[in-house]
């Protein structure tokens, strides 16, 4: 697989990076075998990026992760952790902690749960309101001099919080929702990465499963499932984006690829800068969205794809209100 580079000093990583995320949380049930087996499937292809979270599961993912990459090479992944969010015994959202000594332990348990000595990128989930970013970067900052972290990243924040954050130190990429459906850190936010040499790892490439040309008005979620209560996938709404999402299947056909294949690749096309983060949880699925790696859209594809999914098409936000709003950017 071809590797690109996480901001201007960032690590090498590979073109597209495995989400670790629905294996363990927000997405109904996973088979923990299946996820091991994929993470493995996805090592043996030329993944090398891995994103989990330490809130994921409530330590689950990072237990799952541990268990995937026993026996393997520790220098052959690239572990991306995100950490900060609060939830209660119920698996509830209560909020953001990124105070320095709360990032200082944090990366303690996460290091006992994934069975490493450091973390390749290490950021806090969502900005803090409470603690100006400034202290949360500088804590991270001892931890990379101590060399338990290698690289700081930052996650779903907007344009002049990355460069507050990148004066403390050089941030090495920015993870942000980014998809045909998901376009907002076009006018602003992109280019302020850009300017600061931060590159983006792009979560949400697929709008959750509405653009993995799998989706239909017929399947079943369950309550705990993210999609039970997001505004894209209800009603009227869920109507108008499988609309976009047949729209878009018909540039597929064309290129005898899949609709997840081609909205995987489009983001990809968007920038040497851009890593592509799938969040497959089966090696089926895992195998469909790799081979957009070798999708190569021409300027033709990529204006009949925006012709297909226009900018601000989708019907719905990315999140329920009030629910989960303090886990959305400030953007």
């Amino acid at each position: 697989m071809d590797t690109r580079i996480l901001g201007t000093d960032g690590p090498v990583v590979s073109a597209l990076g495995l989400g670790l995320m629905g294996m363990s949380d927000a997405y109904g049930a996973a088979d923990d075998t299946e996820s091991v087996a994929t993470v493995h499937a996805a090592l043996d292809a030329g993944v090398t990026l891995l994103d989990t979270g330490d809130f994921y599961g409530m330590g689950h993912n990072e237990l799952l992760l541990r268990d995937a990459l026993r026996g393997r090479d520790r220098d052959n992944a690239v572990i991306s952790v995100k950490f900060g969010v609060q939830r209660d015994a119920s698996g509830a959202f209560l909020g953001i902690d990124a105070r320095p000594a709360a990032v200082k332990a944090s990366l303690a348990y996460s290091l006992r749960r994934l069975g490493v000595d450091h973390i390749d990128v290490y950021r806090p989930a969502r900005l803090d309101p409470a603690v100006p970013i400034e202290e949360t970067v500088g804590a991270i900052a001892e931890l990379v001099q101590a060399g338990l972290v290698r690289h700081i990243g930052l996650s779903e924040v907007g344009a002049e919080t990355l460069r507050r954050a990148h004066a403390v130190h050089p941030i090495a990429d920015l993870q942000i929702e980014y998809s045909l459906m998901s376009r907002g850190i076009e006018s602003e936010i992109l280019p302020v990465a850009r300017e600061l040499g931060i590159g983006i790892t792009a979560y949400g490439v697929l709008s959750r499963g509405l653009l993995s040309g799998h989706w239909s008005r017929q399947r079943a979620v369950g309550e705990r499932d993210f999609r039970s209560f997001s505004p894209r996938f209800q009603g009227e709404n869920l109507d108008h984006n499988l609309t976009l999402v047949e729209a878009l299947r018909a540039v597929a056909d064309a290129k005898g690829a899949t609709v997840a294949q081609v909205a995987i690749a489009w983001v990809a096309a968007q920038g040497k800068d851009v890593v592509p983060l799938v969040g497959a949880r089966r090696r089926d699925r895992l195998a469909e969205a790799l081979a957009a790696e070798t999708l190569h859209l021409t300027p033709a594809d990529l204006a009949a794809v925006e012709q297909a999914v226009p900018a601000d098409s989708a019907a719905g936000s990315r999140y329920a209100a009030p629910f989960m709003a303090q886990l959305d950017s400030e953007r």
